[in-house]
């Protein structure tokens, strides 16, 4: 989504930080020289560059993340990439220069603007990335959608993918919904396929921050194993119970694949960025869940 692309997911670029250390066996394995070139930037909305130092800062955030997931993820070249929640097209820019001809990307938005921008600039000069838009309902980014999150068919076959991506989406759902993207990309994925997904995770440390009061964000309301900042809107900011998420992956078919990596959001001690960073793998196949143990 437009805004999660500008500002959600990362908090302004500190020196130093983890990802950024990586960048240098980035871009040896990328090995292109054109990181910052009129090209890319033609790419993205015009809406974007002119409040984005001409689109250059969401260029170097989606080279960043995509950094990430080389390096920890293992992300291969020659993958079959779906991106959930696409946008403007942050994480396919980045591809189009890392995935090769054997490769692709399928990216699905609720936001009718940015998938018809995408198919006309990115789609036309990179045919192997196609852009999907997802008549979902949202408050805030689609109030006429005509379909519930919650049941909404991913439009791919079984194991169709082997790296999903989802960034600031799983912290605007709530948990029907959430909970049935986990059993639909269970389905679309490979086994052995990899998903990675951004979160606000509540555990004791987090719990703590968030009611002294040193959390940037004020998670006051509670659900069963959630929070949200807005009774009215909950979505605007959803952060769920750490064991509960690791028991949703697990029923799916999943094991975390890597140290789960936390965010600054809660004002944690650590160098990485806002949101928590979560790594799973697919390790066998299993039909959808429709309920989750609680």
């Amino acid at each position: 989504m437009c805004q999660r692309d500008a500002m959600c997911f990362m908090e302004p670029q500190k020196e130093g930080r983890c990802i950024s250390q990586n960048w240098t066996l980035y871009f040896a394995k990328l090995n292109f020289r054109n990181r910052f070139s009129k090209g890319r930037k033609e790419l993205l909305p015009p809406w974007v560059k002119w409040g984005n130092k001409d689109g250059q800062e969401l260029i170097e955030t989606g080279d960043q993340i995509l950094a990430y997931f080389i390096t920890a993820c293992g992300l291969q070249p020659n993958a079959h990439v779906l991106d959930i929640g696409c946008g403007i097209g942050r994480m396919a820019v980045a591809l189009t220069h890392y995935l090769t001809n054997e490769g692709g990307y399928d990216g699905i938005d609720i936001i009718p603007g940015v998938i018809k921008w995408c198919t006309r600039k990115i789609t036309r000069q990179y045919p192997r990335f196609c852009f999907h838009f997802a008549d979902i309902y949202n408050k805030d980014y689609n109030p006429r959608g005509r379909v519930k999150a919650s049941d909404y068919a991913f439009p791919f076959g079984k194991d169709s993918f082997d790296f999903v991506i989802l960034v600031s989406v799983f912290t605007h759902m709530l948990p029907e919904d959430l909970e049935h993207y986990i059993s639909e990309i269970a389905q679309v994925l490979k086994p052995g396929g990899t998903c990675f997904a951004t979160y606000f995770l509540l555990n004791p440390e987090t719990l703590e921050h968030i009611e002294s009061g040193k959390s940037t964000l004020d998670l006051r309301f509670m659900g069963n194993r959630y929070r949200t900042v807005s009774r009215e809107v909950s979505e605007h900011a959803v952060a769920y119970d750490e064991d509960y998420v690791i028991n949703l992956y697990a029923q799916n078919g999943f094991t975390i694949a890597a140290p789960i990596r936390y965010g600054t959001w809660s004002v944690r001690a650590t160098d990485y960025e806002y949101q928590d960073f979560v790594v799973a793998q697919k390790v066998y196949p299993l039909e959808p869940m429709s309920t989750v143990i609680r």
